[in-house]
Parts: C-alpha cells; sequence; structure tokens
C-alpha cells in the first residue's frame, strides 16, 4: 500500500512544521514548500529523524508559475497529494489608509489566490482527498492595525466555504480552522494543538468552518 501523502505549503517552524510531524507520525509522506531552501532542509531534516518520509520543495506562492511547478515536482515525487494544507499568509502592517492598493493585493495574492491555484493544481492528483487553510480570528473581528492581514484571512474564510460548496459533491473535503489566537509554544494556542485540530478535521471530514479558541 503507497502511503498518503499531505503538502504543506508556507512551511514555517511553527503551525506547519507541527502539522507535518502529525500527519507524519500517522502515516503520511510529507511534503513542505517554502521559498528559502535552507530552511526546508531543517525541516526535512527534522521530520526525518523522526523517522517520516519528508521533502521539502522550493517554490514561491506569489508566483503562479513557481506555485504550479513546485507543486508538479511534489506529484513526481509521491505521485500522489492526498491532503493539502496551505498556510501561507502575507499581511502588510498598518491601518488602512496607511496601505497602498498594490501592497493590499501582493498580500491577497499570497494569503488567498495562492491557496486557489494551490487547490486547482493539486485537485488532478487527488481522490476524495481533502484540503485545508488556516484561518484566523481577525476574518471575524478585524483589527485596524493588521487590516491587509484581515482582509486576507476573510478572504480565505470565504474561498473556503464557496470551495466546500464546489467539491463537496466531488467527494472532496474542504475545511479552514479559525485560529482566534497568537499561536504560541506552551499555550492553548501551540502548534502542537492547532496541529492536532487540523488532523480532527481531515479525519471527521464534516465541518467546513471549526473555531479554535480557548473555551
Amino acid at each position: 500500500m503507497v502511503n498518503k501523502t499531505v503538502l504543506i505549503i508556507g512551511a514555517g517552524p511553527g503551525i506547519s512544521l507541527y502539522t507535518g510531524k502529525k500527519f507524519g507520525k500517522e502515516g503520511f509522506n510529507v511534503a513542505l514548500m517554502a521559498r528559502n531552501e535552507k530552511a526546508l532542509h531543517q525541516y526535512e531534516t527534522e521530520l526525518q529523524q523522526d523517522g517520516i518520509t519528508a521533502k521539502g520543495f522550493q517554490g514561491d506562492v506569489s508566483s503562479e508559475q513557481s506555485l504550479k511547478e513546485a507543486i508538479q515536482e511534489v506529484v513526481k515525487t509521491f505521485g500522489r497529494i492526498d491532503v493539502l494544507l496551505y498556510n501561507a499568509a502575507s499581511g502588510t502592517p498598518g491601518k488602512p489608509t496607511t496601505l497602498s492598493a498594490d501592497q493590499l493585493i501582493e498580500d491577497f495574492k499570497v494569503s488567498v489566490a495562492g491557496a486557489l491555484t494551490s487547490v486547482k493544481e493539486v485537485l488532478p492528483s487527488m481522490e476524495k482527498g481533502a484540503i485545508l487553510l488556516t484561518g484566523g480570528g481577525l476574518a471575524l473581528y478585524p483589527y485596524a492595525d493588521y487590516a491587509s492581514l484581515a482582509v486576507s484571512k476573510a478572504g480565505i474564510r470565504n474561498l473556503a466555504y464557496s470551495l466546500h460548496q464546489e467539491l463537496s459533491e466531488k467527494g472532496v473535503y474542504v475545511g479552514t480552522l479559525t485560529i482566534k489566537g497568537f499561536v504560541e509554544e506552551g499555550t492553548y494556542f501551540s502548534p502542537d494543538n492547532i496541529a492536532e485540530a487540523f488532523y480532527d478535521m481531515y479525519k471527521n471530514r464534516t465541518e467546513v468552518e471549526v473555531v479554535f479558541e480557548e473555551k
């Protein structure tokens, strides 16, 4: 039996790495994508030391061509993509009127348009798979000082619902985890807790939005 593969786009030391560890320990191959080749190698090595089959792929989510080519390399390497976690985001700090239109558009390209490109690229190799999108509380409660990120998180939430409506009838689960707090080790919002939540979403395949908040 060929192991399933999870592709994590926007690889970093927090949510992405811990979610890779969780899925890897459940028997998944782990493909990690980011721009920084050196960091990718570190994450790859750390996962491999835990006995996980992992490989990093260099790709720039702000470039549609780069993103598509990197995803194609993942498919060539592992043969399939069963789960996509899109964890890339960009948000220029500042109140709405301090932002230029170009800044807002560039951030939106990374946070939302890149997610759509990724989904469209993985679907041909995905059979009854799952698409997971990292959301945030700013989508529900915008904060002026993080206006660009708030717009993007509202966009990814909206995209998740739209994709769910389209793809659920094709057997593909789409869900977004709306994280209502700052990700920090040793707290309720620790990356390992969030990784567990993402894996539960993949296993349960029911709710299009799970709000991750401290009760």
